[in-house]
């Protein structure tokens, strides 16, 4: 059986689909398109259905690439429809509703963010509703699990074969019914102004809306990196030093005799031991913090505000505000930071933003390795190695607009309601990302450790150290061993900073060991979507210009070190 999930944009949809199918969920692109759905399994009762949660739109029949999906789809005909309703703006969403209805399906209402009406003084009598459209209804609140027991009550009811095919006639004016229906099932009751509604206003107000810019931006960063530093300084690294690696080290050293197997297992490079302690004490506690900071921030409806806000900022380089969601999906991993950019406008900006994003945007394992590497010096390294990624982005976007110097469309952004986050709801995002990062990370990082143990002890790295010395030595400025860096960084991008965290290297040098990191090529697993989404001549190109980029920067910033301190 096949149930089609269906409604405007930002109604919960995707909630509600992740409270059905909980982790049986999987995303793809509808055939010959960039646009993704989810599918995923439903089971209530013994009964098994596919549920889909088609891309959201506001309506059948304007023509755009979603709404042909969408039609393509009740084309194609499903078992029954879930049509999930916004409670707080119901006229608009009852256009579409309408729409669908009048397909013929088997339909069921969800109405969602039933707190948000209440909260903005809108009753709605649910029966009268349930008889102008001629189909049951349930009321939500998604975020907080409110109804969703009853409407899986009433899918399954609909599944067993009491089907609900409205017979009602709605004419072919869907705006001028979906009014005539709101008037007579909605009223709104007085209410005082929230300390939530004036603070929404203040949001979106230049000047009181960038000092709220800032301040969020800063506890974000702050509370990335203080999480992180504290898990990792007194959970993480005392469990792995006291507990793991002796236990490790024991059971090798009983095992394997000295020589250069029990190097490469325990060694400098020990595969048994950096495979576990890199990822665990390193990346791990940064990508935690990062994945619950950014969660709350998505849930909170802030994310849509700030795009807002900074749709000027965003001009300067030619793109739209919007642009601004897929650069911050990019701190925490490039490939759905380039995956989202499918909603904006536009190929060329699609490009431009994606491009950019592979350039100065370091992913959160990125982030946590620089914070390893740098903070235990000197915080303002990291700040300054951001200042750097900041300042490549703008000039280079400078540079695409230049090129194109077509201002971008003006942008037209629906803001989600402004709401507290939802612990659960968070915590199911942070969760889901992180099986995702754990998934796509782990395998290439330990193959990575493995090779470099064994290129270590064989002495196969002093060949490639040499090889690359005109390079990594004389224009750099970094030891030969450094080379090894540059050939993990090609497989996960953090690779090439890991292996300068044990040794000892100057200030100076780590940061420009940073610099190459943060320019430096996209993984393998980044540049295979650029050529998904894009094009392999693209991706190269991306490619080219990234490691030109790390190698030139990266050699101008030690040229720089080396003048300053012949002078001072």
């Amino acid at each position: 059986m096949k149930i089609l999930l269906m409604g405007n944009p930002n109604v919960g949809k995707s909630v509600i689909f992740s409270e059905l199918t909980g982790i049986t969920a999987m995303s793809a692109n509808y055939p010959g398109t960039t646009v993704s759905y989810s599918k995923g399994l439903l089971q209530i009762d013994g009964l098994k259905s596919t549920l889909i949660d088609v891309p959201g739109t506001y309506a059948l029949d304007t023509g755009t690439e979603a709404e042909v999906i969408a039609n393509n789809f009740l084309d194609e005909g499903g078992d029954m429809i879930v049509f999930v309703l916004d409670a707080s703006n119901l006229e608009r969403n009852l256009y579409l509703a309408l729409q669908v209805l009048d397909r013929g399906f088997p339909t069921l209402v969800a109405l969602n963010l039933m707190d948000v009406a209440d909260s903005r003084g809108i009753v709605i009598d649910i029966e009268t509703l349930e008889k102008e459209l001629g189909v049951p209804i349930v009321a939500t609140t998604a975020v907080k699990g409110q109804g969703i027991d009853k409407l899986k009550e009433e899918i399954a009811k609909i599944l067993c074969g009491k089907h609900t095919v409205t017979d009602v006639k709605f004419g072919s004016d869907y705006w001028e019914e979906a009014e005539k229906i709101a008037s007579r099932v909605q009223k709104n009751k007085e209410r005082q102004e929230t300390l939530g509604d004036r603070l929404d206003e203040k949001m979106l107000q230049p000047l009181s809306g960038t000092l709220i810019a800032i301040a969020v931006m800063l506890a974000s960063f702050g509370g990335i990196v203080g999480v992180g530093m504290a898990v990792r300084n007194f959970v993480l690294r005392p469990f792995f030093r006291g507990v793991i690696e002796p236990i490790i080290r024991h059971v090798v050293t009983s095992l394997v005799p000295a020589g250069m197997w029990r190097n490469i297992l325990i060694g400098e490079y020990g595969f048994l031991i950096k495979s576990i302690e890199w990822p665990l004490t390193l990346m791990f506690p940064y990508v935690l913090s990062f994945y619950i900071i950014f969660a709350i921030l998505e849930d909170s409806g802030y994310m849509p505000r700030l795009a807002a806000l900074l749709d000027s900022v965003f001009k300067r380089i030619g793109l739209q505000g919007t642009a601004m969601i897929p650069f911050m999906l990019g701190y925490g991993c490039a490939i759905p930071a380039i995956m989202s950019t499918r909603s904006l406008s536009d190929r060329r900006e699609r490009i431009v933003v994606s491009t950019l994003i592979a350039i100065g945007v370091p992913c959160i394992s990125q982030t946590g390795a620089f914070i390893s590497l740098l903070g235990s010096r000197s915080f303002l390294l990291v700040i300054a190695l951001y200042l750097v990624s900041l300042t490549a982005i703008f000039i280079t976007g400078r540079i695409f607009m230049k090129l194109n110097p077509n201002p971008p469309e003006p942008m037209a952004l629906e803001l989600p309601p402004l709401l507290w986050p939802d612990a659960r709801t968070v915590t199911k995002r942070t969760w889901y990302r992180l099986q995702n990062i754990t998934k796509e990370a782990l395998p290439p990082l330990t193959i990575v450790v493995a090779m470099t143990s064994i290129l270590y002890e064989t002495g196969g790295l002093h060949y490639i150290g040499k090889a690359l010395s005109p390079l990594v030595v004389n224009w750099l400025g970094l030891p030969a061993e450094a080379s090894v860096g540059l050939i993990a960084g090609i497989v996960r991008r953090e690779l090439a900073v890991l292996p300068l965290l044990d040794m000892n290297l100057t200030n100076g040098q780590l940061f420009v060991g940073s610099i190459v990191a943060l320019f430096y090529m996209p993984c393998i697993a980044v540049f295979a979507i650029l050529a998904t989404e894009f094009s392999i001549r693209e991706a190269l190109i991306v490619g080219l210009i990234t490691t030109g980029l790390a190698f030139f920067v990266g050699g101008l910033f030690n040229h720089l070190f080396k003048l300053v301190a012949l002078i001072f």
